[in-house]
């Protein structure tokens, strides 16, 4: 026997004895049928923890603080937001039960085998940005634990140590695999919940409540603005949508899909955003805060901080272990032929380098976050657009076309791509951006306009990727030649 061979055959042996204790092993591969056994009821729990983040309620702050608006008006955009993010996510993730795929290897199909590497590239890139945002606000999170029960000040060492402890767990349950992450995701739910009603109760008690309804109300445009910026969270996780679904059968209710996953993430953005509003009647400094967490210590006693620290803590982790699912699956749809771990483990690193630079040089934590929240949900806008209105016309992938790259692939149309989404894709990416302004960037048409003013570059985005794809003509699909052996999977 080869070594080769050996080594094969040891890999695949490895490979089952994984599989046998629960630890996911499979790739972009779609799921045989015999193995999508999931309910829809668990994407309940999936949506609740992928939001379990204090980041919310800094940005509820915000709106009351810096945007203006008074209880009401938030209660509006608390609960607006999440239903039209996570509505277009759920609608997203119907192509996971239809494909049995990633949503970026179902993208193939609709871009083409080398047009799906532009998209996916900048997604990938994307999502280097969310998790270092993430791993910072978790280890922001263990710096002020330290800090209320040790008396713990932070330093430099510190902060590189935190950070590490935080990616290295991120990285260990991303690595199980989906069965994993999404029994963290049910513990994690219930815990959060419990310890937020207690939040929740202290701060009817010890709110002031006169000052909280006396304020005065803000702009249309600055509602409308704050709805886009607290649903470029929900935004940034359709492209992942079918990685959560893909293990549904095919006979799954598309509406329990959408209404679980709007539902999941409403019952956790609405609380967090309406907190951090009333919090900041009394806490007006939390919206500008260079730290976005340490604000939790000063505003609720030691016995219910330090656990309720601690639970968001486990929820950062598990946000960033559901991103970083997803990012392992992009980078094998890019071309890297490793297993997903390792996949993952690129994006480990890199959050641990970014992470380390914004804690130790950003002038602004949350002006930098705001400004990246901006500009990602432009980004992933552009493919929502297009894959959204293929989704209207299409109703099944070919399985062994999504992982043939050659020429002789269904999915390989002309020289690789399919011209009309890209076209489609670049167009409505470069308007998102015309429209745009942030710290970062700023598009020549970002305040001259309704558009520009109400923070909606990322609706222009869509609106005009997903017309522009609609009136192009589409290459055919042109099916494998029979009998034609499936390529290896990636």
């Amino acid at each position: 026997m080869s070594t080769t061979a050996r080594h094969d055959g040891a890999l695949e042996h490895l490979e089952e004895s994984l599989a046998h204790h629960g630890l996911e092993t499979r790739g972009i591969e779609p799921v045989p049928d015999s193995e999508r056994t999931a309910t829809t009821r668990g994407l309940l729990p999936t949506w609740i923890a992928a939001n379990i983040t204090v980041l919310l309620v800094t940005m509820g702050a915000g709106l009351a603080v810096s945007f203006g608006l008074n209880f009401w008006q938030t209660l509006v955009v608390a609960g607006v937001a999440p239903a039209v993010a996570y509505g277009l996510v759920g609608l997203i993730g119907i192509a996971g039960k239809r494909g049995g795929a990633p949503g970026m290897a179902l993208s193939r199909a609709v871009f083409g085998q080398r047009g799906n590497l532009l998209p996916g590239g900048l997604i990938w890139v994307a999502r280097w940005g969310w998790e270092t945002i993430n791993a910072v606000t978790g280890a922001y999170a263990l710096l002020t634990v330290l800090d209320v029960l040790f008396g713990v000040r932070s330093n430099t060492a510190l902060i590189i140590v935190t950070l590490l402890l935080f990616v290295a767990a991120t990285f260990v349950i991303s690595g199980m695999g989906i069965r994993v992450v999404q029994r963290c995701n049910r513990w994690a739910a219930w815990l959060f919940g419990a310890f937020s009603l207690l939040v929740v109760g202290r701060l009817a008690v010890t709110a002031d409540w006169g000052r909280v309804f006396g304020q005065g109300a803000g702009s249309t445009a600055a509602m409308v603005t704050g709805v886009g910026l607290i649903a470029a969270g929900g935004m940034s996780w359709a492209p992942a949508a079918p990685d959560f679904t893909r293990y549904l059968p095919g006979t799954a209710s598309s509406p329990a899909i959408v209404r679980n996953t709007a539902v999941g993430a409403g019952i956790v953005v609405l609380p967090l955003v309406l907190t951090g509003a009333v919090t900041a009647s009394s806490m007006p400094d939390l919206a500008g805060a260079a730290d976005p967490v340490s604000f939790l210590g000063a505003a609720l006693p030691r016995w219910l901080a330090v656990p309720y620290l601690l639970i968001a803590l486990v929820g950062m982790l598990l946000i960033n272990a559901m991103s970083m699912y997803s990012a392992g699956f992009t980078a094998q749809t890019l071309g890297f032929r490793v297993h997903r771990h390792w996949a993952v483990s690129v994006n480990a690193v890199i959050s641990l380098v970014l992470g380390a630079v914004l804690m130790l040089a950003a002038a602004s934590f949350m002006g930098s976050f705001i400004a990246f929240l901006t500009l990602l949900a432009v980004a992933f806008s552009a493919w929502v657009g297009v894959f959204g209105v293929d989704m209207l016309r299409r109703r099944e992938y070919d399985a062994a076309a999504l992982l043939d790259t050659t020429p002789a692939g269904a999915y390989w149309y002309r020289a690789g791509f399919s011209p009309a989404a890209v076209t489609a894709w670049a167009l409505g990416l470069a308007t998102g951006l015309l429209f745009t302004g942030s710290e970062w960037f700023t598009g020549p048409l970002a305040t001259n306009n309704p558009v520009g003013r109400y923070g909606l570059g990322w609706l222009a985005t869509i609106v005009v990727s997903g017309l522009v794809y609609a009136v192009l003509p589409k290459p055919a699909v042109v099916p494998a030649a029979a009998g034609e052996p499936a390529p290896l999977a990636v």
